[in-house]
């Protein structure tokens, strides 16, 4: 091998590892504070009046991130209907007033939750690559957090807690009906049904008639096929999930490598349907999320993101 030769491979060598550690640079400086605004429509057959709905996810908040702080607490001034949480709030076990700080001008507004695992396990290191083989799954070892700390303010402000449960409300004049679930990335999923369905009977001690609702909503953190299809066959409209961070690591023009569950990675991030038995169709959104692990901080062409989503009458 020649000299000039020799050059010319210890000088692209040397190009290769720049480009990856500017990569890696951008990834974690960058784009892991480039929040984004997503807005999307979905039209719902039968829906009396329009509903706007707030989705975020996957905080995995670490004390000091003032920037993702101060751009969630702007989101209130959407002034949305509903602000639907999927999960995965912590990412670290001093992070709960933090969250509660970021997340108070939205508790001002009726919302829902449910848990991810890192509401109740704080992140470990894992090796990327793994990630290829299939799902991440939960370390032995993996300290807890505070979750009821957490859950407990949620729902002291007035948001839904739908851990494998249902409930109820009148909101923007709809009458809405909740069903949520654990999270099915720990297998810890139950659907409870839906608040019409706990008695087949609609009929009250009055004598009236219960009305039917106006739209259904589904609640679940992981996207987990099984969980999104049971969703779909109680008759959902609309399901909100997170837990893929959109891919988190994506090829140019946002297109995942991985979602961390069976889910294929066209859908790891916004919206796509499901084709019911009895011939309706449930739209699924899932969100990219807002933060990462805190062992993982990189974002590449998938910025952080909460979705401003209309539900609007078909």
């Amino acid at each position: 091998m020649t000299v000039p030769l020799l050059y010319r491979l210890a000088a692209a060598a040397g190009t290769l590892t720049a480009l990856g550690a500017g990569t890696l640079v951008y990834a974690n400086r960058v784009e892991l504070n480039r929040f984004t605004l997503r807005r999307a429509e979905v039209r719902v057959p039968g829906l009396k009046s329009p509903l706007r709905v707030l989705h975020i996810s996957d905080l995995h908040y670490v004390p000091g991130q003032q920037k993702k702080s101060q751009w969630v607490r702007s989101l209130a001034q959407l002034q949305p209907d509903l602000v639907v949480n999927t999960g995965d709030n912590l990412s670290h076990a001093q992070a709960v007033p933090e969250v509660l700080e970021t997340l108070e001008p939205l508790l001002q507004f009726p919302g829902c939750f449910v848990p991810g695992s890192n509401d109740y396990y704080a992140p470990r290191f894992k090796n990327p690559l793994k990630y290829f083989k299939g799902p991440s799954t939960l370390h032995p070892e993996a300290q807890t957090l505070p979750t009821e700390e957490l859950f407990g303010a949620f729902g002291r402000a007035g948001w839904a807690n739908l851990t494998n449960a249902h409930s109820a409300a009148e909101i923007a004049g709809l009458r809405i009906e909740f069903s949520g679930t654990d999270d099915p990335h720990l297998d810890l999923d139950e659907f409870s049904g839906w608040p019409s369905t706990d008695h087949p009977s609609t009929e009250q001690d009055e004598g009236e008639t219960t009305p039917a609702p106006d739209l259904r909503l589904g609640v679940t953190h992981a996207p987990v096929r099984r969980t999104l299809e049971t969703f779909a066959d109680a008759g959902a409209d609309l399901v909100f999930a997170g837990h893929t961070h959109g891919g988190q690591v994506c090829l140019p023009g946002e297109r995942a490598l991985v979602t961390n569950c069976d889910l294929p990675t066209q859908h790891a991030k916004g919206l796509h349907t499901i084709r019911r038995a009895d011939g309706g169709v449930t739209t699924v959104h899932v969100s990219a999320g807002l933060g990462t692990s805190a062992k993982a901080p990189i974002r590449l062409f998938c910025p952080p993101e909460a979705t401003l989503l209309t539900v609007l009458p078909q």
